[in-house]
Formats: C-alpha cells, sequence, structure tokens
C-alpha cells in the first residue's frame, strides 16, 4: 500500500504537465462507485460523455453499487482496490484525505468548483486551502413534515403550540431525540453549542472544544424537555410514522415521496420550529451535509486527468440536474439551486429556509454518537433543573474520557447490537486470539437480531458493510477476523 501511494504521489506531480491532446482516442477502464439508485442514471451520463466530450478519450466504466455510507470505509480498508471514481458522504471526507484515498483538484478544477458551487459543500471538500473531492449534493440535512388536517399552518412555529396541538389531537410528534445524536444537537445549535474536533497530521482526534455543558447547554435542554416529556413524543423517523397516528415527523429529503403518498394534499413542508425558555425564543438548529464525488490517485497521470475530466463533468450543473429530476437529489450546483424547478421542490425549499440556522457536520469522533444519544434519555429522566445539569455532566465525563482511553482500549474491538439485551446501547467484549482472530464469550442469540464489530468503542472502523443477521435462535460466539475483515457466528 505504502508503494503504491508513493508512486500514485509522483504521478500527481505531473499532473499539471499533462497535455489532453496525447489522450486523444484513448479508452480507459475505471470502476465507479454510486447508490444504487444512482447506476442506471450514472451509466447513461457516461454514455453522454464519451460522446460528446471535447478531448477525444472514453471511458470502459464499471458501475458497482456502494452507499455513500460505506465508500470510506471500503476505501480505506484498500485504496489500490477502491473505485477510481466514488461517492461519499461528507463526514468521511477527513479520514479519506488522511488516508491518501483522495487525488486533489488541479487549480483550473478548483477555481471551477469554488465559483460554481454552494461555499458550504465546497468548504467541506476543502483540507486547508486544498480542493480534494467534487461537490455532488447540497441536501443531507432535516426539517418538518406535519398533517395539515390536525397542525393548523400558524402554529408551526412554535414547539409549544406544534406539542399541544399533537396532544388535542392524540397524535404523535416523531422527532429522535433519544435514538439519534444527529436530530438531538438541534436543541444545542439553536442555542449556540457547537461541538468541533482537532486531529493530528496521523488523523488522531487530539482535542475537542464543546459547549454542550454551559448556561446555553442548559437552555437546550430545558427546551427539550417540553418534548420528550409530553405522551405523543415518539423518539422514531420515517414516513411510515405518518401511517402510525403522527402529525409531526423531523425528517430530510429522502422521506419526501413517502410523506407525500401518506398525506397527500394536506402534506405541509417546512423549516424546524422554537421553542421558548425563559421568554426568549430559539430556532432549532440542524446538522447540514453533502455529498461528495472522489477521484482515488492514479498511477497512470493520463488516466488521472482523464478521470478529473469525467468527475467535473459528472457533477457539473447538466448531471446534477439530471440527479435531481430523476432522484430528487438537492443539487450543490448553484445554477441549479436558482432554478425553478428546484425552488418548486418543496423538500429542498424547507431544507434552504432552515439553512441559516444548520450547522456543516464536520469530522467528529465516531464514539460521540453513543456518548450524546444518551443525553435525550437523561434529559426524560430528569425531575429538576439539577438532573438536567446531571445529564450534561455526565455527557462532558465521556467527552472527557476519550482523550485518556488508554490505546488497548482505542485498538481493540467489540460487538454492538441488538444482541445480550442490548439495544444499540453496550459493547460486548471480544478477546483476540493466537489466530488474530476476535471472539467474545458464548452468547445466546436470537433469530433476526442484528449486530456489528466496532473498534475503540467508536463508529470511525466497524464491520460487515451491512449489519449481521442472526437467522436462528441458539448460542453462538461472534468472531471477527482482523486480516480479512470478515464476522461470523460459531455456534456452541
Amino acid at each position: 500500500m505504502k508503494k503504491f501511494l508513493a508512486i500514485v504521489l509522483a504521478a500527481v506531480m505531473a499532473l499539471s504537465m499533462v497535455s489532453f491532446a496525447t489522450a486523444d482516442g484513448e479508452t480507459y477502464d475505471i470502476k465507479i462507485w454510486v447508490a444504487e439508485a444512482a447506476k442506471d442514471l450514472t451509466e447513461k451520463q457516461i454514455a453522454d460523455f464519451n460522446a460528446n466530450n471535447e478531448f477525444g478519450f472514453k471511458f470502459n466504466a464499471t458501475i458497482e453499487a456502494v452507499s455513500e455510507a460505506d465508500a470510506a470505509t471500503q476505501m480505506i480498508t484498500d485504496v489500490e482496490a477502491g473505485g477510481d471514481i466514488y461517492c461519499f458522504a461528507q463526514d468521511q471526507f477527513a479520514r479519506l484525505v488522511q488516508a491518501g484515498a483522495l487525488d486533489a483538484l488541479g487549480k483550473k478544477a478548483s477555481e471551477t468548483v469554488i465559483a460554481n458551487n454552494d461555499a458550504g459543500t465546497v468548504a467541506a471538500a476543502t483540507s486547508g486551502e486544498q480542493l480534494y473531492a467534487y461537490p455532488l449534493t447540497a441536501d443531507n440535512g432535516y426539517f418538518m413534515y406535519y398533517d395539515k388536517s390536525v397542525i393548523p399552518d400558524e402554529d408551526v412555529d412554535s414547539l409549544e403550540k406544534l406539542i399541544a396541538d399533537c396532544e388535542a389531537a392524540q397524535k404523535y410528534f416523531a422527532f429522535e431525540m433519544q435514538t439519534s445524536a444527529w436530530y438531538l444537537a438541534s436543541f444545542f445549535f439553536a442555542t449556540g453549542c457547537r461541538s468541533v474536533w482537532m486531529t493530528d497530521d496521523n488523523g488522531e482526534f487530539i482535542s475537542v472544544s464543546d459547549t454542550f455543558d454551559s448556561d446555553n447547554g442548559l437552555i437546550a435542554v430545558k427546551g427539550m424537555k417540553k418534548l420528550v416529556d409530553s405522551p405523543y413524543h415518539l423518539s422514531a423517523g420515517g414516513a411510515d410514522q405518518f401511517n402510525q397516528n403522527a402529525a409531526v415527523l423531523v425528517s430530510g429529503t429522502w422521506d419526501f415521496a413517502k410523506v407525500q403518498e401518506y398525506l397527500g394534499d394536506n402534506m405541509g413542508v417546512t423549516d424546524l420550529p422554537s421553542f421558548e425558555v425563559d421568554g426568549k425564543e430559539y430556532h432549532l438548529g440542524s446538522f447540514n451535509g453533502c455529498k461528495l464525488l472522489g477521484v482515488k490517485p492514479q498511477v497512470d497521470e493520463m488516466k488521472g486527468a482523464a478521470i478529473h475530466k469525467l468527475a467535473q463533468y459528472l457533477t457539473g450543473a447538466q448531471c446534477q440536474m439530471e440527479r435531481f429530476e430523476a432522484l430528487a437529489w438537492g443539487p450543490s450546483n448553484l445554477e441549479d439551486q436558482a432554478s425553478e424547478a428546484v425552488q418548486a421542490n418543496p423538500g429542498l425549499a424547507a431544507l434552504i429556509k432552515q439553512a441559516p440556522y444548520s450547522v456543516p457536520q464536520g469530522q467528529i469522533h465516531g464514539s460521540w454518537w453513543d456518548i450524546a444519544k444518551v443525553i435525550g434519555e437523561d434529559v426524560k429522566n430528569a425531575t429538576d433543573d439539577a438532573g438536567l445539569q446531571a445529564a450534561l455532566d455526565n455527557y462532558q465525563d465521556k467527552i472527557a474520557s476519550l482523550f485518556t482511553m488508554s490505546d488497548e482500549v482505542k485498538n481493540a474491538w467489540t460487538a454492538i447490537g441488538t444482541i445480550n439485551g442490548t439495544n444499540w446501547d453496550a459493547d460486548v467484549t471480544m478477546t483476540k486470539g493466537d489466530d488474530g482472530v476476535w471472539k467474545t464469550d458464548a452468547l445466546e442469540l436470537h433469530a433476526g437480531e442484528e449486530f456489528k464489530v466496532r473498534q475503540g468503542l467508536s463508529w470511525d472502523n466497524n464491520f460487515p458493510t451491512e449489519n449481521f443477521k442472526v437467522e436462528a435462535d441458539g448460542t453462538y460466539v461472534i468472531t471477527f477476523d482482523e486480516a480479512a475483515t470478515t464476522v461470523d457466528i460459531v455456534a456452541q
């Protein structure tokens, strides 16, 4: 791997001197990783590029379905075997740069990307002063859907009124407070709290600037308690909640089509509401993110330069608009964002309306998601302000412990899931054998239960890509072959 990356780095130094005229007539074999839903469209777009590009080269592309959430882990596991072009979620950017899995953009490509795309997505693709990826979408955030037959439009800006409307109609307010730190953070962002993580040159987390445990954090949990204490609050997501007696759902563009199917003309879509504490209103915040398209470093500089031209095309205005029309993906391209079609899309319009209150999702320690998720349950269980403060103190203690974690714990693998009487909230210890395989003690597992293995009590490294599902009741030992990155269960 080191030899491969060294060769690639040498090749990259020559890219600025590449003349595309010498590539005329070349056909390059490449592998492209995209989401399953985008495979057919991507195939069509590459065919269009081959037929119409001015450079004279073509691509023989093998298109594989790899989700944006999984692409980074697979690339880091084996950069050389990874996709030549691949789509990935914004929060995976830093680890891909650190792994040498992203080829830096040249000066002209960078100028084009900066001029044509949403500033937030450009920032997400930038490390230091250098661009390492191409913005693909700007739609990974959340907002509010509501049932107009239950919720008056004049109440949508007030959390307290929304809760009262749901309780009066005996309908649920679906907002993941005890099941997802991603959504729970909205209350803290509303009051100005932040959690910003710093890494060293090797990608190791070395410090965090976190203000959740503060006066503003206490205001946030006071607002949160209004919701979680309601008998009609439901810590759940997904459009199906409207088929299960919900009147309000906090979610994103991915649920738009299904929500519309359930609610029809009664579908309302808008930004998140505000809550009130001590006479002051705080507009709920949100995470915002995007999808990025990366190019793997190439040994052949001519091929690398050609792939960058294809990447620019696939993330240009025409292709982004085609993805919007076919898949309802929100474009990062400024021209596309301003189009009547995009502006008329209720989900994207709500996302744009929520944008001033959103916080870019940067690189976050993989353990944070589990640590922050607990706040919701602690707030629900609190009976006074001291209990709310204790919830914040508990959170802060766990954050601090991440920087005193021993190397033994950082390197150890554990199993986590709906196993051993847990619900993705407790890790099961694994021990490394002389053969290099990690194993749990014997466990009683049941058909339908799911789990993953992860390293260092964090989600930064976890396997398998899809949850491992138990097929039959029995007593098993969970195994993880670290060298092969394979997970299995062995009946006892």
